[in-house]
């Protein structure tokens, strides 16, 4: 008996029978592209054999914490950096670095308790050379959304009926001394001066906030604070103190915003951001690594 011969679709013409024979040769070719390409895409981001205790990851801390404390806008939860739990790292030459970490932060204030200890899981994303990392960082076991809002009308209320200390004044003293009337003045400060310290930072440049040398103006817009001085930042690896000039408007709840320029040669010289921030996104830089 003669086999049944198969018989095509009537829409199928020599184009599909065409298709039917080369898609397995296709299928294979791509499999063996992928294959060929597969090591050389693994080996564009190297993962590096570091502790957590290494120079890099408290660099990489710092940053998220400085774009957390600005994103925040709340001086009642300004938070500083206390240990680097664990993290990973991985480099890319022509891109630049990356971590994964897990950090430790307490309150400024050196009155807190354990109360004002919280974690911070972050990924910071350093590109070759430039300023100004991606982070996307969360954080908890900080105040509830209530005690923040009291905390800083509190301080609000305060700033209000503050005025501006005498020219020269230095916050704190030369001494290191800080009259409590001006701690208000101080945190608040502290952060604005995040942003600008998160716009500053590199893979190899990490700042600290010194002391304010000067308040310029203060007044107030409306409901929102204007505040204006002149702050001077400890670069680390070059051990510069940079002046920076900062301009703040802030009201409690509300997205800070912020233009400053700093007396920094041959780095950049000015600034400027708002509640949704100026810099390119860490969304944006996330996707194109």
């Amino acid at each position: 008996m003669l086999a049944r011969q198969q018989q095509l679709p009537v829409w199928a013409g020599p184009t599909a029978v065409l298709l039917v024979v080369l898609l397995p040769a296709v299928a294979q070719a791509f499999s063996g592209l992928w294959r060929t390409l597969e090591p050389e895409r693994q080996q564009l981001w190297r993962r590096l054999d570091v502790a957590s205790s290494s120079p890099m990851f408290q660099q990489a801390a710092r940053a998220a914490l400085h774009y957390f404390n600005y994103r925040a806008a709340s001086p009642s939860t300004f938070r500083t950096l206390k240990r680097v739990r664990s993290g990973t790292a991985w480099v890319n030459e022509k891109k630049g670095q990356k971590f994964e970490l897990e950090f430790t932060i307490e309150s400024h204030k050196p009155e807190s308790n354990e109360e004002r200890l919280g974690a911070c899981s972050a990924f910071v994303i350093f590109k070759n050379h430039k300023p100004k990392p991606a982070v996307n960082i969360t954080c908890t076991r900080l105040l509830d959304e209530k005690e923040r809002e009291q905390e800083d009308y509190g301080l609000y209320k305060q700033m209000k009926q503050l005025k501006r200390p005498p020219d020269g004044t230095r916050i704190p003293g030369n001494l290191g001394h800080l009259d409590p009337s001006l701690q208000p003045m101080w945190d608040l400060a502290m952060v604005g001066s995040s942003y600008v310290m998160w716009e500053k930072t590199s893979q190899s440049l990490y700042y600290y906030m010194m002391q304010l040398s000067g308040v310029k103006q203060w007044t107030t817009r409306g409901d929102f604070i204007s505040f204006n001085y002149t702050v001077l930042l400890h670069e680390f690896s070059t051990q510069e103190i940079i002046p920076c000039q900062i301009h703040l408007l802030w009201y409690p709840g509300k997205p800070l915003k912020i233009r400053y320029h700093c007396q920094d040669p041959g780095a950049q010289e000015e600034g400027s951001g708002n509640g949704e921030g100026s810099a390119e996104t860490p969304t944006e830089i996330f996707s194109n690594f």
